[in-house]
């Protein structure tokens, strides 16, 4: 079972559906995909599932990924976003009985969710999430050490670390100066990590060869059951398989049992989507 961690499936803002002002020119690309050019991608490259990442720049909308996923359900679920200002506690207890959805995910490297989480910390939401036993995806470079203690305050809590902490716009070695603080996070078992969209850290063709050393210490840290591959496709500065050989083929120090994890298996294990 092949299952990409990241896909972004989004609307064009408009009249009728306009996207927050800050949102309008930090989509990936100008004309969004399509839920058939998404199969298409996926099926070109062998891929069973992909889970669906709704976009920050749309606001906190759902809509797009849980209609593509009802309408696919054997090869979509969601990860949504709330609006974290709100405080809507109430939601969280019912939170996956909307179908095809399995989680929640936060994207705090950017306003205003940056600045408030930096605030407070939303401690509500962590334990309301825990609470309800939702796994939650979160990008937030530079916050490492604040995930950290929300991860010890809440052990029954799944996090998983969005595209291993790297900032956007870093490249080659640059990219991983907070490896340090990635990897201090796998001493805490309810953590875990999205190897995402890694080739847009790269300053290589494929294999990316500039890749290998520091995922090769992030796998030896995590593991392959805490390691999940992703494409975050639409924004890839490559082709969708490349992406996908970096693991395949490239990283010679994975087994068998590893790929089998790390491509599939442990993603769908820790967020609880039956195979």
């Amino acid at each position: 079972m092949l299952v990409d961690s990241q896909i972004h499936l989004w609307e064009a803002h408009s009249a009728g559906r306009p996207w927050p002002s800050a949102g309008r020119q930090a989509a990936h690309r100008p004309t969004p995909p399509t839920v058939d050019e998404t199969l298409r991608v996926l099926d070109a490259s062998g891929i069973d599932r992909a889970v669906l990442v709704p976009p920050s720049w749309e606001g906190d909308r759902n809509d797009v990924a849980l209609a593509a996923a009802a309408e696919h359900p054997d090869r979509f679920a969601v990860m949504g976003r709330i609006p974290l200002h709100t405080k809507t506690v109430r939601v969280l207890p019912t939170w996956r009985q909307q179908p095809g959805m399995l989680g929640l995910r936060l994207t705090l490297h950017s306003e205003p969710w940056r600045s408030g989480f930096q605030l407070d910390g939303f401690p509500w939401f962590w334990q309301e999430a825990e609470a309800a036993g939702l796994p939650v995806m979160v990008y937030a470079p530079r916050l490492l050490p604040s995930l950290a203690l929300i991860a010890r305050r809440h052990p029954g809590l799944r996090l998983i670390i969005d595209h291993l902490a790297l900032p956007l716009g870093r490249t080659g070695i640059d990219a991983f100066d907070e490896i340090e603080e990635l990897l201090a996070l796998a001493l805490l078992p309810n953590v875990a990590v999205k190897a995402s969209a890694l080739p847009c850290h790269s300053r290589e063709p494929y294999p990316f060869a500039d890749l290998h050393a520091p995922l090769h210490r992030v796998f030896d840290a995590f593991g392959p059951a805490r390691v999940f591959w992703g494409s975050d496709w639409t924004r890839l500065p490559c082709s969708y398989e490349e992406n996908m050989r970096l693991f395949t083929d490239a990283l010679d120090f994975l087994s068998d049992d590893d790929l089998r994890s790390v491509m599939g298996d442990g993603l769908l294990n820790w967020l609880g989507w039956a195979s």
